[in-house]
């Protein structure tokens, strides 16, 4: 198995999270599933393992 990276989430920008992303391969696609990042600043996805981090510093906008 290989070793994800963590993918960095912009408060500004990437809000309301999901998995799979827009940028997720077709390989990977499972259900979407909305993942609160904002509560303890990281999620991760309970289908595929993915790990969110919420930015240091951003604030969700609009939210």
């Amino acid at each position: 198995m290989s070793q994800q990276s963590v993918i960095k989430v912009d408060g500004n920008k990437d809000l309301p999270l999901h998995c799979p992303n827009n940028n997720s391969p077709a390989w990977s696609l499972h259900p979407r599933v909305f993942l609160d990042v904002l509560t303890t600043g990281h999620a991760k996805c309970p289908y595929c393992g993915t790990e969110y981090e919420l930015l240091p510093g951003t604030k969700p906008h609009g939210h």
